[in-house]
């Protein structure tokens, strides 16, 4: 399990908001948090300082208004790897070049949308957490799914599946003690925060259901979908 599954395990990717504006921080925050990650605000340099440890990943301004912002952005940097994301509001190849240089690994101007910074966090966070690769067969008598050959077999007999119900039925079952909700299971498997996902899932949960037996797939109400036993 890497660094950022246990972190998605748990709640969700935490992020570190560094800005002193608190009307920006407190937008910025809102959409992190209906995005699904697990997002705080600080307003200095210091306090981003003793707080980063709690994260991961940090949206660092570099305007603050005690410590210089490329300090800070070295501090962090010399503490470990944990992904950083400057925030400035001159847009110039020189602000750029100094943050990079300072540890960040990615730039962004303080007019950023939220759909642009949320991709931007989602690509940081595949390159600095990468998964680690998945099982090629999990077995849960007499359900065997082979992810190398994408093969499943139920009672020895094969099940002709799409390529998504596939991933689904292999992310599922690839945790068999977890409930996975519906956001997880859009980013995992359609790689998209997309949020208007009911259709999407019920319908390959239901072509999955119909192949397998209704057993196989179980919702737990509220929260999303876990692996059955048959």
């Amino acid at each position: 399990m890497t660094q950022l599954d246990q972190a998605a395990g748990a709640l969700a990717v935490r992020v570190l908001v560094v800005e002193d504006d608190a009307t920006e921080a407190e937008t910025r925050v809102r959409d992190l948090r209906r995005q699904g990650y697990s997002a705080r605000s600080v307003d200095t340099g210091a306090e981003a300082l003793m707080a980063h440890q709690q994260s991961d990943l940090v949206l660092l301004d570099l305007d603050l208004p005690d410590i210089d912002g490329l300090e800070v952005c070295r501090q962090i940097r010399e503490a470990g790897d944990k992904p950083i994301i400057s925030v400035t509001a001159r847009d110039t190849e020189l602000d750029r070049i100094l943050a990079l240089q300072a540890g960040a690994d990615d730039c962004v101007v303080t007019s950023c949308s939220p759909r642009e910074m949320t991709a931007r966090i989602r690509a940081l966070l595949r390159r600095a957490y990468p998964r680690s690769d998945p099982a090629r067969t999990v077995v849960l008598d007499p359900l065997r799914i082979d992810n190398r050959t994408r093969e499943v077999r139920l009672r020895g007999e094969p099940v002709s599946l799409t390529a998504k119900e596939f991933e689904l039925l292999h992310v599922l079952a690839a945790s068999p003690e977890s409930v996975l909700s519906r956001k997880e299971l859009m980013a995992r498997v359609w790689d998209t925060d997309w949020s208007d996902s009911s259709r999407t899932i019920d319908t390959h949960v239901s072509g999955l259901r119909a192949k397998l037996g209704s057993t196989w797939i179980i919702t737990v109400r509220g929260v999303g979908y876990r692996i059955g036993h048959g």
